[in-house]
């Protein structure tokens, strides 16, 4: 028996999520909208940046740190690189803070603290994409732009079952959601494509059953939604070696430098380590310390990275001298929060100093660490 599938509308999704959206601190809900409340620009960016490849859950107290810090683009633009990587600490992928830094004094400078409100404009932007340029231009600015995350990929997949693999098969989903996206509240049509996939078209049993577009889904209809989105095999992640070394004085201080700006972790806070990279190993010995003490062993970290595993073996070393300070400074090991240590220095220095984060959690993000 051949099932008829409906047509998906964004009608019906539209009348899902005025129902069943999320409340999320930087969004303006449907009643808020009704109300004449109309989204902040800088907002909006600045959740878009903090949520590329990472949990709703974990940017939420980063948001809300950021906002009481800088609470606008101006704000933003004026502060210090180093305080807002530290603000960033823990929440992976340091580029984008980097670039979030270099976006706010763009449109500081050169747009006088307003966004641009067309997809053409915010892409012309520092560190500003095809996907930040459509979310931002649609529900802040209400443009009809096509929003595709991983969620909205899911979404996609599943409805029209495309059973190309990703990254292949993003062209065709992009032009499936263009076609989708309504003229009226394209914003709010983003926004209910991405609640859909996070709380409904999950990954893992999907509750078709309150699906909007469960009369309109083929992979529903198949009988197998989650065989999509279709993947391409991946690859096994390298691993690589490396050493950092913990060194501490009799005042309760550890030994910290600044990574160069470009690169890895660039312009991050970190415990000196060898010259491991996504493409070569480093030293792992003490011989690689980066000044002589008395290094101990003190257990190896396992990192994962985008592209590569990284096992650092750790060395400590206690009532260092800090009269030369190696092109580095100390700082109270009880006051770590203030430094701009990514998780993968944080487990470095926890493995060889275990209380140093007794009131810090080493993770904020569940997922891709970088």
């Amino acid at each position: 028996m051949t099932t008829t599938l409906q047509s998906p509308t964004a009608a019906s999704l539209l009348a899902w999520y005025d129902r069943h959206h999320r409340d999320l601190p930087w969004r303006v809900s449907p009643a808020m909208a009704a109300r004449g409340i109309k989204p902040d620009p800088y907002r909006i960016w600045l959740s878009e940046v903090m949520l590329q490849q990472t949990t709703v859950p974990a940017v939420k107290s980063y948001f809300a740190k950021f906002l009481e810090r800088w609470p606008t683009v101006d704000d933003l633009a004026a502060a210090a690189n180093d305080d807002v990587m530290a603000a960033w600490a823990g929440l992976g992928y340091y580029a984008r803070a980097r670039n979030l830094k270099k976006c706010a004094e763009a449109v500081s400078a050169d747009h006088g603290g307003r966004f641009p409100d067309t997809e053409e404009g915010l892409r012309a932007l520092p560190g500003i994409g095809d996907y930040t340029s459509a979310a931002v231009a649609a529900i802040a600015f209400n443009r009809q732009a096509a929003v595709m995350d991983g969620n909205v990929e899911r979404v996609i997949s599943r409805l029209y079952a495309i059973s190309a693999p990703l990254p292949g098969a993003k062209p065709l989903m992009k032009q499936k959601v263009t076609l989708l996206t309504p003229a009226e509240r394209p914003g709010d049509f983003a926004q209910a494509m991405m609640d859909l996939g996070a709380t409904i078209c999950t990954p893992k049993r999907p509750v078709c059953s309150l699906c909007p577009f469960n009369g309109a889904c083929q992979a529903l209809a198949m009988h197998d939604p989650e065989r999509f989105p279709v993947k391409a095999a991946k690859k096994e992640k390298p691993v690589r070696q490396g050493a950092a070394f913990v060194a501490v004085n009799d005042e309760g201080e550890i030994f910290l430098r600044r990574r160069i700006e470009s690169g890895l972790l660039g312009g991050m806070t970190e415990v000196p380590t060898t010259g491991w990279t996504a493409r070569i190993d480093g030293a792992t010995g003490s011989e690689a310390a980066p000044f002589p003490a008395d290094w101990q062993p003190a257990g190896t970290v396992t990192h994962v990275f985008t592209h590569f595993e990284l096992r650092l073996s750790i060395w400590r070393a206690r009532s260092v001298s800090h009269a030369d300070n190696h092109d580095g400074w100390w700082a109270p090991v009880t006051n770590l929060e203030e430094q701009a240590l990514p998780t993968v220095m944080k487990k470095a220095i926890a493995q060889a100093i275990p209380n140093a984060f007794a009131k810090m959690p080493l993770e904020q993000k569940s997922g891709i660490h970088s």
